[in-house]
This record gives C-alpha cells, structure tokens and sequence, in this order.
C-alpha cells in the first residue's frame, strides 16, 4: 500500500498545472534551459529533505499498526484528503464564473534576467505543499531498511518530478520547437486549470480518506 500511496501522490504532484506554468515561464525565458535545470534542481532537493526529515523524525522506525501513533497519522492523512476535497469543491464552484485580472508576480516580469541561484530557490518555493504534507503522512509508514520502501522513496521523488524532467530534456533536444510546445501548454493550463485541480484534488482527496479509513477499520 506504500508504493501505491506514493505512486498517486507522485502522480499528483507531477500533474499540478500551478507550479508547472512557474517552471514553463523560466524554461521559456532566455537562458532557459540552465536556469530551468537549477528549478529542477531545487524543486528535487526540497522534496529529498521532506523525505529525510520525515524518516529522521521516525527514526527510520514506521508506527506499528493499531498504535496510537499509527492512528494518528491515519487521522492526518484523512483531515489532508478532506482539506483537498474542500479546495476541489471550492474550485468547482468557481469554473465558469468570470475572474478578476490579477497583476502577475514580480519575478515573472523579470524572468530573463533572473538568476539560476534564484531559479533554484523557486523550485521550492513552488512546490504544492498540500499535496507534500500529504507525502509526508503517507512516508511516516517507509522504512529504509526494506528494499521496497528505499525504492518506493526514490521512486516518489523522481515521479513528483518527472513532468519537469521530460521537459527539460525535450528542450535542450529541440529548443525551438520546445517555445511553440511550452506556449501551447500554458494556454491549455490557463484555461483549465480549475478543471486540473478539481480532478487531482477530489481523486486524491477520495483516496486519502478511503484508504485511512479502511486501515482504520481493519
């Protein structure tokens, strides 16, 4: 059940239409390509110190089931599913309803002349957070001295990062098409982003709630 928990929230993190248009604008900037891999770089390492505090503060020791600290982690991991279920409700509500015009973020006005030192910062500062905290729930239960686990971790991280990973690469082979490709994306997300997160929230948020109350309950 680790793997899979991991797999989906790997997936949804991978997905988030948000901080990927953050990622789209640097790798589109001049320079790009250098700078997006410092994004990536930051965005990998924020998620690697996530895993290493999780495990350092279980010390590698995951709460045995029909404990008090396995039931309360059970209990977070359904209080974060009901939080995604009320943001994908929230924005339900919201789609078709026309939006204020909102000033974009001062360093997107400045992206070609950003740094890499600063593109390494926003990776973090970039991630969804609500979908981390529900990671680290779910790596509460990881134990690195199974080889299923070790592999499980690494392979949440790469996951959570694929999507960047691909584009990347997609753009250091084929940078002009790549700014045809990322513009495209962009205005798929601008339109659809209400409808991205209503999934990725609601599918996670059913999930998380589902399957702790089943471990609850068994």
């Amino acid at each position: 059940m680790l793997v899979l928990n991991l797999v989906i929230l790997g997936l949804a993190i991978t997905l988030e239409p948000i901080p990927f248009t953050a990622f789209a604008l640097v790798l589109a900037s001049e320079h790009g390509v250098s700078k997006a891999a410092f994004f990536i770089a930051g965005w990998i390492l924020s998620l690697a110190i996530v895993v290493a505090a999780t495990l350092a503060a279980t010390q590698n020791n995951p709460p045995k089931p029909s404990t008090a600290p396995s039931t309360a982690s059970l209990a977070v991991k359904i209080l974060i599913g009901a939080v995604l279920l009320v943001i994908a409700l929230r924005r339900r509500r919201m789609m078709g309803r026309p939006k204020e015009p909102k000033d974009p973020p001062k360093w997107q006005t400045g992206v070609d002349n950003m740094s890499k030192w600063f593109a390494l910062g926003l990776g973090p500062l970039t991630q969804p957070w609500g979908l981390i905290a529900a990671g680290v729930a779910v790596i509460v239960d990881a134990k690195l001295g199974s080889w299923q686990s070790s592999l499980a971790l690494i392979g949440f991280c790469v996951l959570a990062t694929a999507t960047y990973l691909v584009a990347e690469i997609y753009a250091w082979l084929r940078p002009e098409a790549t700014k045809v490709l990322l513009d495209r994306v962009r205005h798929w997300i601008s339109t659809h982003t209400d409808q991205a997160i209503v999934i990725l929230s609601g599918v996670l948020g059913a999930w998380l709630i589902a399957d702790s109350v089943y471990l609850l309950l068994s």
